[in-house]
């Protein structure tokens, strides 16, 4: 964003929002990046009688952030089972939780062969082991937390709004943006008709390159059709904060995107199957596994290592010669899209873009959104909104992470859902999260078959 004001635009600004710049993090508790977990403003909740008990099922890195929560706050939330079949992962989180003998298990399957034991399931599996538990569990009588994406099948997506609906349980959807401060700021300009007639909006999502070739090039996302497109996978997020933030129904999508250059035809001469085995561009290379996990020892948030960080290094390179972490970034079997653009007609005649991309040095979504009376520039850090009738500009400032400081605000308020069973305290029920997801499914379609798709409920 440009700092470049005239003099009345100077005169005009308005300091506001510096009071997000003291919220508080957890001293011990971060998310997958390492940013330490901004706390939700308990004076917001009131007390519980007792805490809501969950079982978690996939103890990885989704299911420490949410669980981490009950360690912070075991008055609000007490985690008291969890299914989770790598064995390290299931012990650590049995040790830090304290849970109960006959209460940790191998599969989620075998969670639901026992009675019901707690309020709540937290469901933080892989994205294509949603559907199952997530019915399971709605047909055994509990609420559930359920991370994005809801399931990479829209009939699955279906079906468990069917059965939430019929149950009456609470369904949360792990849309984390919708609890982040500088979005909900920006639906609350929007929604009270601070820019006039909304006509327009522009929505960026820079991935990250290492982020890119980390989670959908060699990670576990890498292949759309073992896990889930990347338009759900990584960007469920942006289309449902594009539409939650309008406040209006998406009618039409078309997408294109292509996998360009993560593919072995732009290998470099020289290059290996794995980057430890002589490669001859390794050290020039930016994607070096080598690099990115062993010397700089970052995004190792996938990597199950040893407690002592002196014997580290040596599991890492384990990693490296056996995973597909180690193995040349040209020369994968990944299918999804480096990058990734979309047309959304929403109600009322608004025109919207979204860009997704892997090729920038940087993170943090990017939103322009302009209306007949005013526009918002922003990038989460930060937003400008102008006033055109007055000409004066207000900014706000926010703290936050890669998810905005929503992570525990979600948790927080889906706590305070399942003890008064009250779905409306949520903004991420099913219900309200399911439309984006079909964007996200005709979006694929209009990709692959270069066709503009209508979106219907």
């Amino acid at each position: 964003m440009s700092n470049q004001y005239t003099r009345r635009q100077a005169l005009g600004t308005l300091a506001m929002g510096l009071g997000s710049l003291g919220m508080m993090r957890s001293s011990w508790a971060s998310n997958e990046q390492g940013f330490p977990l901004i706390l939700p403003d308990q004076n917001k909740y009131p007390k519980l009688e007792r805490p809501v008990t969950a079982i978690t099922l996939g103890a990885g890195n989704r299911g420490k952030v949410y669980g981490n929560y009950a360690v912070e706050y075991p008055d609000q939330l007490d985690i008291v089972g969890v299914a989770e079949p790598i064995e390290i992962r299931r012990q650590r989180y049995v040790d830090k939780h304290k849970i109960a003998d006959g209460k940790h298990f191998y599969t989620w399957e075998q969670v639901f062969e026992q009675e019901k034991f707690a309020d709540a399931i937290i469901i933080s599996t892989p994205d294509d082991l949603h559907y199952g538990p997530c019915m399971a569990a709605l047909a055994k009588g509990y609420d559930i937390l359920l991370e994005k994406p809801i399931s990479p099948s829209e009939e699955e997506c279906r079906d468990i709004l069917k059965l939430a609906q019929k149950t009456g349980r609470i369904v949360a959807v792990c849309h984390v943006l919708r609890y982040a401060p500088y979005f909900i700021r920006l639906r609350e300009l929007v929604q009270k008709g601070s820019l006039g007639t909304v006509l327009s909006m522009q929505h960026f999502e820079p991935i990250n390159h290492i982020h890119m070739s980390h989670s959908y090039v060699r990670g576990n996302w890498h292949n759309s059709s073992k896990t889930t497109p990347i338009i759900l996978g990584k960007s469920c997020h942006d289309l449902d904060i594009m539409k939650w933030i309008l406040g209006k129904p998406c009618e039409q999508i078309q997408a294109f995107g292509k996998l360009s250059w993560f593919h072995e035809g732009n290998a470099p001469e020289g290059s290996t199957d794995r980057c430890v085995n002589g490669c001859a561009v390794e050290k020039s290379c930016p994607y070096s596994a080598l690099k990115i996990y062993h010397r700089d020892r970052t995004w190792l948030h996938h990597f199950d290592l040893p407690e002592d960080k002196s014997k580290q290094g040596d599991k890492i390179m384990e990693y490296l010669k056996d995973s597909d972490y180690g193995r040349c970034i040209y020369r994968m079997d990944n299918d999804q899209p480096d990058h990734y653009v979309t047309t959304i007609q929403f109600a009322d005649e608004v025109t919207a873009a979204f860009s997704m991309e892997a090729f920038t040095s940087y993170q943090g979504r990017r939103t322009r959104i302009m209306g007949s009376m005013g526009d918002i520039v922003g990038d989460m850090k930060h937003f400008r909104y102008t006033d055109f009738q007055t000409g004066k500009v207000l900014e706000e400032k926010f703290e936050g992470d890669d998810h905005g400081g929503g992570d525990w605000r979600l948790v927080a308020d889906w706590i305070q859902a399942v003890s008064k069973q009250d779905e409306s305290l949520l903004t991420s029920t099913i219900a309200d999260s399911i439309e984006s997801h079909i964007m996200g499914f005709q979006a694929e379609k209009s990709r692959k078959n270069n066709k503009v798709m209508e979106v219907n409920l």
